[in-house]
């Protein structure tokens, strides 16, 4: 009889003592879980105390009964786990609840032991009104809260957790300011996807400090109980302050055993997890993972990966080939009515790792036009000079998640931009289009590659000057609302019949052209490149630029006109 020892539950643990009794019906699986729930959906926390989840049982997906009645799993919970004996193959096991240690024998080692929420050494966290969200009895705490009258609340971080967060609390009538030391929220995207969901926020009434860090927790000024003290040395009053600045591997068992761990903390594990010791496996938030783009080693505490890795240690301890995959990074969030999802890394990770690559923005529609409803879809494409799909973000209200599924695939698979130009998408006007979002990217990333499109950016404004002629073949209407000062208006419909009084105003110059998203004026520079000029198409248009350059000013008022020496301005 094979005897395995699972130390921790949820995702990864509980997938390999799933998948292990699947394929072993004589082995002998012992879970030991150090909380009092082995199998709970971590990613329903928030909504659990949001209220959009109720009852707390729905989060409880098994119990230790449940899953000895099914797969025949000696599921221990409240056994904190001290340590483990490599040479005598034993762990020691403090059971909480008769505080007597229990000592197992085991075969195979399985590592679940997950993250713990990052605490920094700060003044005053350790004050009740200080909370992370991790567990069920977390969530209990911070619903408890709430129904005791909180009125304002301080979230601490802007990635997923803590967005979801934010939401929980307004959902629930709360007060919320959201702070976060990096220069955007979510930071798992890039600055000008992350923009829109900052605006989302504040169109919700959330209070946005970015580019700020936190000092202390004290005592309040105020009726409320403590004080939140910025970086800044600015105050924020609050009766809740929840901690979300990101997790930690929870690897002090593996380190004290002698287990190889990463320059972070993180348990290294070979592609079927098996750790530096052949007789243990880890899985989960614990272990160092690839990034499958750039091949950097680091943590992605995600659930999907968690489990899958949960399956091929299982079946490495019987001695099946199959190995975990390098990770995407693939995931989603929900912001009020924003969907926000990423898959593979950000423009400034790729950077980082000295990758070369494009990026193109579009904002095509979620489902065809003319059928009633249609959002917009914020789409980045990423991908290397010779075509290959690096990742992609997007935001919008509707059609997000499935976009980025699609090229998550398309990712895992190797595809290239030629790939996704091609690939047959499910067409009806209430799902989609005929060129699907997908396809559109694609398109445009052929169309930079093969120099159809010439793209500028931001980057580009900067040097610009009086060297360049600045084309806007917006309407006039949509121009008088808003432009680039010093650009000149041609309407892209009557582009044709202006070319010579365009030659003129260039005078050999330039020409960059923009637009509301970039489609007009990628046609409009089309029109210009056949026709002898030096021009260019703005990527993403000025939704995405007015994103990347939050603080640009447009002008109001007419532009100029071919022929005109300067600008006619508003009254």
């Amino acid at each position: 009889m094979r005897r395995v020892v699972v130390v921790g539950g949820v995702a990864g643990g509980m997938s390999a003592a799933a998948r292990l009794r699947r394929l072993d019906e004589s082995a002998q699986i012992v879970v030991l879980e150090r909380g009092g729930e082995v199998s709970f959906a971590n990613c329903g926390l928030p909504y659990h105390v949001g209220g959009e989840i109720p009852h707390r049982d729905a989060l409880l997906l098994h119990t230790p009964d449940s899953l000895e009645s099914s797969l025949d799993l000696d599921v221990r919970v409240h056994h904190d786990v001290r340590s483990i004996d490599r040479e005598g193959r034993t762990v020691t096991a403090r059971d909480l609840v008769h505080d007597v240690d229990v000592v197992l024998p085991y075969d195979a080692l399985v590592l679940a032991t997950g993250a713990d929420p990052i605490v920094p050494p700060l003044p005053g966290l350790d004050r009740p009104q200080v909370r992370t969200l991790r567990t069920v009895p977390d969530a209990d705490v911070l619903r408890a809260m709430l129904a005791a009258g909180a009125q304002k609340a301080v979230v601490i971080g802007a990635g997923f957790i803590g967005l979801e967060t934010v939401e929980a609390f307004r959902r629930r009538g709360l007060d919320v300011t959201l702070v976060e030391m990096a220069p955007q929220v979510l930071p798992a995207i890039d600055a000008e996807m992350a923009a829109l969901v900052e605006a989302e926020l504040r169109l919700h009434h959330v209070d946005v400090r970015v580019g700020t860090g936190f000092a202390a927790v004290e005592d309040s000024t105020t009726d409320h109980p403590v004080d939140v003290v910025l970086a800044d040395g600015s105050r924020l009053a609050a009766d809740v302050v929840l901690l979300g600045v990101g997790v930690k591997p929870s690897t002090a068992l593996a380190r004290d055993a002698g287990l190889e761990l990463s320059d972070r903390g993180a348990v290294v594990v070979t592609a079927d997890q098996r750790t530096s010791d052949p007789s243990i496996w880890a899985v989960g938030d614990a272990i160092q993972v690839i990034d499958a783009v750039t091949g950097v080693p680091g943590v992605v505490p995600l659930a999907g990966p968690a489990n899958r890795q949960g399956r091929t240690a299982a079946d490495s301890i019987l001695g099946r080939a199959r190995t975990s995959q390098p990770v995407l990074g693939t995931a989603v969030v929900k912001v009020f009515g924003l969907t926000a999802a990423v898959t593979g890394p950000t423009s400034r990770r790729l950077t980082a790792a000295g990758v070369e690559h494009h990026v193109v923005h579009l904002h095509p529609g979620s489902h065809a036009g003319y059928y009633p409803g249609a959002k917009p879809v914020h789409l980045v494409l990423l991908f290397t000079p010779e075509g290959r799909v690096l990742g992609a973000q997007a935001v919008g209200k509707d059609g997000v998640d499935k976009r980025i599924d699609v090229i998550a695939t398309a990712l895992r698979a190797g595809m290239t931009v030629d790939d996704l130009a091609e690939l047959e998408l499910a067409y009806a006007p209430p799902f989609g289009s005929a060129k699907d979002p997908v396809n559109m990217a694609g398109f445009m990333a052929q169309n930079i590659l093969d120099g159809t499109l010439r793209a500028w950016g931001p980057d580009d404004l900067d040097g610009f000057g009086d060297d360049v002629l600045l084309l806007d073949v917006r309407s006039e209407v949509e121009v008088e609302g808003g432009h680039l000062p010093g650009s000149y208006n041609v309407p892209h419909t009557e582009l044709r019949d202006h070319l010579d009084d365009v030659r003129q105003a260039a005078a050999g110059r330039p020409v960059r052209v923009l637009c509301a998203s970039g489609f007009r004026s990628y046609l409009a520079h089309r029109v210009l490149a056949q026709n002898g000029f030096d021009s260019a198409s703005l990527d993403g248009g000025l939704m995405t630029l007015r994103a990347q350059r939050p603080g640009l000013v447009l002008q109001r008022g007419a532009a100029r006109m071919p022929g005109q020496k300067a600008p006619v301005m508003a009254s």
